[in-house]
């Protein structure tokens, strides 16, 4: 999934930045991929905004990174690096090109809006009013292209009483219920340990850009999309309000367990790891008391449904608990798998490197980087049979493309050399 593309005609222009390697055919999207022809401008940091450029990169899509020319986007300072080179970049950065922009100054501005006349896509995550400051709104992006569809995301939307509040995915995380539904039911609440809201958030908006880019094809007129970080973690924890509305139900925390069936948690095996359990279906669920040795519990009345079995979960988890410490993870595996049974283990990423599943689908992909060499990664993510996505290359350099992407854009080198004069590259 992840071979170099054939080159494309329309960005062959070599570099002229002298830190940057050269744009190779591997820089640039096939003609079959489902997004080849799409334009996206990337002004957005940290995460979900980025993150939906990446997966529409992913596909075929002209991702050119805007980045500040002091101030570059913060994730490539997030994290572990080698040799001085962030290596949450390499991932977030993939199929972008990457040129400097300061957007305050008018060479900046008047660079930008020149990239929008031909842009399809414009992803950006500054507070609202900040493009509106710079001369940059709606009103302007669209007198330059009425087809450009311009995806603001932001933590609490566009208006509203928190609309100016700097928002981070922390906030979404804590102000959703996720987290207040998360963790043992005598600790406190837990948010989790990555960017969860970020990354539903960066989903949902790709997503989102699909549908605008599909009613454009319809109209002929683009429009603007608002993703504020708060919304799309609230719909993936699912019926919370409906309940809440109809029957004034508040979830309360329950550790690894279910209020909806049951037995559901990790458990330990004899050689010290652990496996998780599901037992969303009945079928599976009886399954798992006969392999177990407990088929009676079966026949229990309170058995029948999920919820009535999450009421009795601690019988359930002691029946499962007590039969999986005396086995080996290799021997449960086994057994639960022979038994049709849902288990799997709980793995760290060094287990994820390895997983024979993920090795099948090709999940962990290799780059190869002229920075790092060989460089694993999450591929694209998902198959298309027919127009597959692609990792053309990780993340480059700060400002790599500015020379190429001036130039296609028909700016002299005096015009760039202005531009670099003036400090809006």
């Amino acid at each position: 999934m992840n071979q170099p593309a054939p080159p494309s005609d329309a960005h062959a222009t070599p570099l002229h930045d002298a830190h940057a390697t050269p744009l190779s055919e591997t820089h640039t999207a096939s003609r079959t991929a489902p997004l080849s022809g799409v334009r996206v401008l990337d002004l957005a940091t940290l995460f979900a905004g980025p993150l939906a450029a990446t997966f529409l990169g992913d596909f075929g899509a002209d991702v050119v990174k805007v980045e500040h020319p002091t101030r570059p986007d913060p994730s490539r300072g997030h994290g572990p690096s080698k040799d001085g080179v962030g290596l949450w970049w390499k991932f977030l950065g993939r199929n972008k090109r990457t040129i400097t922009l300061d957007l305050s100054r008018p060479g900046g501005r008047r660079t930008l809006l020149r990239l929008a006349e031909s842009a399809d896509v414009i992803v950006e995550n500054f507070r609202p009013g900040t493009l509106e400051k710079w001369d940059l709104g709606w009103s302007e992006l669209s007198a330059a292209n009425p087809r450009l569809v311009l995806t603001r995301v932001t933590g609490f939307g566009q208006f509203g009483p928190y609309a100016h509040r700097p928002g981070f995915g922390t906030l979404a995380e804590a102000m959703s219920g996720f987290a207040a539904i998360t963790g043992e039911p005598h600790a406190p609440p837990t948010l989790p340990p990555f960017g969860l809201a970020d990354s539903i958030a960066g989903l949902a908006t790709a997503y989102a850009v699909m549908t605008a880019l599909a009613a454009r094809d319809r109209t002929g007129e683009g429009q603007v999309v608002d993703m504020a970080l708060i919304e799309p973690i609230l719909t993936v924890l699912g019926p919370h309000p409906t309940w809440y509305d109809q029957l004034g139900h508040v979830q309360e925390r329950t550790g690894n367990r279910s209020a909806n069936n049951a037995p559901r948690n990790t458990y330990r095996t004899a050689d010290g790891n652990w496996v998780a359990v599901s037992t969303s279906a009945q079928s599976v669920a009886e399954r798992v008391m006969r392999l177990v040795g407990r088929p009676e519990l079966i026949d229990e009345p309170w058995f029948a449904t999920g919820a009535d079995r999450a009421r009795h979960t601690d019988v359930l988890d002691e029946a499962v608990g007590s039969w999986i410490a005396a086995r080996s993870r290799a021997d449960v595996l086994a057994a639960f798998e022979k038994a049709e049974a849902a288990v799997a283990p709980i793995q760290d990423v060094r287990d994820v490197m390895t997983d024979p599943q993920y090795a099948a689908l090709d999940t962990i992909t290799t780059v190869d980087d002229p920075d790092l060499g060989p460089l694993r990664m999450q591929n694209v993510l998902f198959r298309l049979s027919a127009t597959p996505g692609a990792i053309r290359w990780a993340g480059r350099p700060h400002g790599a493309d500015t020379e190429t992407v001036l130039t296609e854009l028909g700016l002299t080198p005096a015009e760039v050399a202005g531009l670099r004069e003036e400090g809006a590259l």
